[in-house]
């Protein structure tokens, strides 16, 4: 039975909070404990956009004008805001989201650190001049503003993926409407609570709840609306970028499958950790995440022996256990999914060699719990091997060379992110040279990027026009104004 005393939220829609127009709500559930609602949030409508959209237009021209400092300001104050209230916040991560206590307080102190980062940066991001032959005149580039950006969020990581949208968004100038993933409305809610407690005006920032069956084509296909960036499956991103009109800029961080190469030479233990991290953190619920392993023939045995073994000492459970690695998935539908390509895998004749169960006894009962999941003797040709899973399912495949490796590592639609394991540094320059991904990284995770570098990826992982984070995150929220002045 649902336990339904929850707190009520509300849209922010012009600078108030506000119910939608359909006076209809939804629940946000906890996955470790599915019978506990964490929040009730409004199931918005086309009009509850519409209103939120023209709220931006108006607020535009004035917080076009505001000054770098002040807008850097308010940044640096809703930082404090989530840092100040760090343990509450995690907590409600945890319950919402269903990730580790400790995943949950790094991921709002990322948040925080990211709108200090823009606060400095965006500050300093300018134009150019340019040299020519006439003396009398300067030529000059000048940054503008598009004006109304929409920004469409995932659940996995619920506000560290807004703050580094929304912040590079409001430092240049732009004035937003956020619209957060139904299954984590309540981390994003406190992201919007910090700025709007930070004196940002009324109108500059509006959030709205709801399906994306019912809101996501007028986020995108309204007049007003000149940017939209999102971060979700790539069957999505592709709907937005066919519906977005011509002078819509769009910015699509989307799917991976994500290989690791182990080379002869590699070091078999940190391969073995490298795995693990990558794969199975966040319970392999990241975009980024380490979802195909290629080893070499001769290192297999090995690899997967310690593989094997590190994977059975991670403990499944509650966020909030000490010592659990393996949380919850976020959702019923994400565990159905998985569920699903299990047995797929299984169909395809690849061997499971370790988990693939759902958990449903004692303290998992009311859960979406789901054992980590290797299988090996698995073929490139597989859709374990091909397609985008989600959660923590780790395929590995066998190969003969580095050749056949990098072959088999590009031969997907998607890529984001990529690794090799290796200690020759004849190959693994090679490898950052031919692997086809947007994030590339020796010895080293597949997951995890620096607010200060930039993240995207290729082929269908991206639009591959602007990359996020770091000083190019700057850039997908600002046109050139080439000026010519002759005196």
């Amino acid at each position: 039975m649902l336990t339904t005393e929850a707190e009520l939220f509300n849209n922010l829609v012009d600078g108030e909070w506000k119910p939608s127009i359909s006076q209809r709500t939804f629940n946000s559930i906890n996955p470790a404990n599915k019978e506990e609602v964490v929040g009730v949030f409004q199931a918005s409508t086309e009009e509850d956009v519409k209103l939120a959209i023209e709220a931006a237009e108006r607020a535009f021209p004035n917080w076009s004008q505001t000054p770098p400092s002040k807008k850097a300001t308010i940044l640096n104050k809703a930082a404090d805001y989530l840092e100040e209230n760090v343990d509450q916040f995690a907590e409600e991560l945890t319950r919402e989201e269903g990730k580790a206590i400790g995943g949950s307080r790094k991921e709002v102190l990322r948040s925080a650190q990211t709108l200090r980062y823009y606060a400095v940066e965006g500050q300093s991001f300018t134009g150019e001049t340019f040299p020519h032959d006439d003396p009398q005149m300067k030529v000059t580039s000048e940054l503008e503003p598009l004006g109304v950006v929409t920004v469409i969020t995932p659940w996995n990581f619920p506000i560290s993926i807004p703050a580094r949208k929304i912040a590079p968004a409001l430092i240049t100038g732009n004035t937003v409407v956020f619209k957060p993933s139904s299954e984590t409305p309540l981390i994003a809610f406190r992201l919007v609570e910090a700025l709007k407690q930070a004196g940002l005006p009324e109108g500059v920032l509006n959030f709205v709840t709801g399906s994306s069956r019912d809101i996501g084509d007028s986020l995108v296909d309204h007049p007003g609306v000149k940017a939209v960036t999102f971060t979700g499956s790539t069957w999505a991103g592709e709907q937005i970028h066919r519906n977005a009109s011509l002078d819509t800029r769009t910015q699509m961080e989307l799917g991976g499958k994500n290989p690791l190469i182990v080379m002869n030479d590699a070091d078999v233990e940190l391969a073995a950790k490298l795995t693990i991290n990558g794969g199975f953190s966040l319970s392999g619920q990241a975009c980024t995440g380490t979802s195909r392993v290629l080893v070499m023939k001769e290192m297999k045995d090995q690899y997967l022996q310690a593989l094997i073994e590190k994977t059975s000492a991670l403990k499944v459970g509650n966020g909030f256990e000490e010592g659990v690695t393996i949380c919850p998935l976020a959702s019923e539908k994400q565990l159905e999914n998985v569920l699903k390509y299990i047995e797929i895998g299984k169909e395809e004749g690849a061997e499971l060699v370790y988990g693939g169960k759902h958990l449903t006894d004692g303290h998992y009962a009311n859960g979406y719990y789901v054992q980590p999941t290797i299988f090996t003797n698995v073929s490139p040709t597989m859709r374990i091997a091909k397609e985008e899973i989600f959660g923590p399912v780790i395929s590995v495949i066998d190969v003969e060379s580095y050749e056949e490796a990098i072959s088999v590592a590009n031969d997907v639609e998607y890529g984001l992110a990529a690794s090799i394991v290796t200690n020759n540094i004849g190959i693994a320059q090679r490898f950052t040279r031919e692997i086809q991904a947007g994030t590339v990284k020796v010895n080293r995770t597949t997951t995890g990027n620096l607010i200060n570098a930039p993240f995207g990826g290729i082929k269908k992982s991206s639009t591959s026009t602007f990359r996020e984070s770091g000083r190019d995150g700057l850039g997908f929220f600002t046109q050139i104004k080439t000026v010519y002045v002759g005196y």
